[in-house]
């Protein structure tokens, strides 16, 4: 069994994967987040309202569901749902003093 536990054992592990087979990423966080047409108290209020990244604090129970939903429909890896979580970015929510608490 390989040592998934340090970042040399889940290299290791990921390029065996690869020379094995194609590995498929997940889908679009962005998409489907607005697909499941949150209301603003789910952001954390209305200056929120929007800010997807915000929802790794504020809901991480859907952040996880995502993952799990992408995973269960075949995907070998998922990406952190932190593409906007910049402090330039998360200023328009009032939220740059969370960016590095987010990612």
């Amino acid at each position: 069994m390989t040592d998934l536990t340090n970042r040399t054992g889940r290299v290791a592990a990921l390029r065996k994967a690869l020379q094995a087979r194609i590995l498929l990423l997940d889908g679009a966080a962005g998409t489907y987040i607005q697909n499941l047409r949150l209301k603003s108290q789910e952001f954390g209020g209305e200056e929120h309202d929007g800010c997807n990244e915000y929802l790794n604090l504020v809901r991480p129970d859907l952040v996880r569901e995502k993952h799990r939903n992408y995973l269960d429909a075949g995907a070998d890896i998922v990406e952190t749902n932190t593409f906007g979580a910049t402090p330039l970015v998360l200023a328009e929510f009032s939220l740059e003093q969370e960016a590095y608490a987010i990612n």
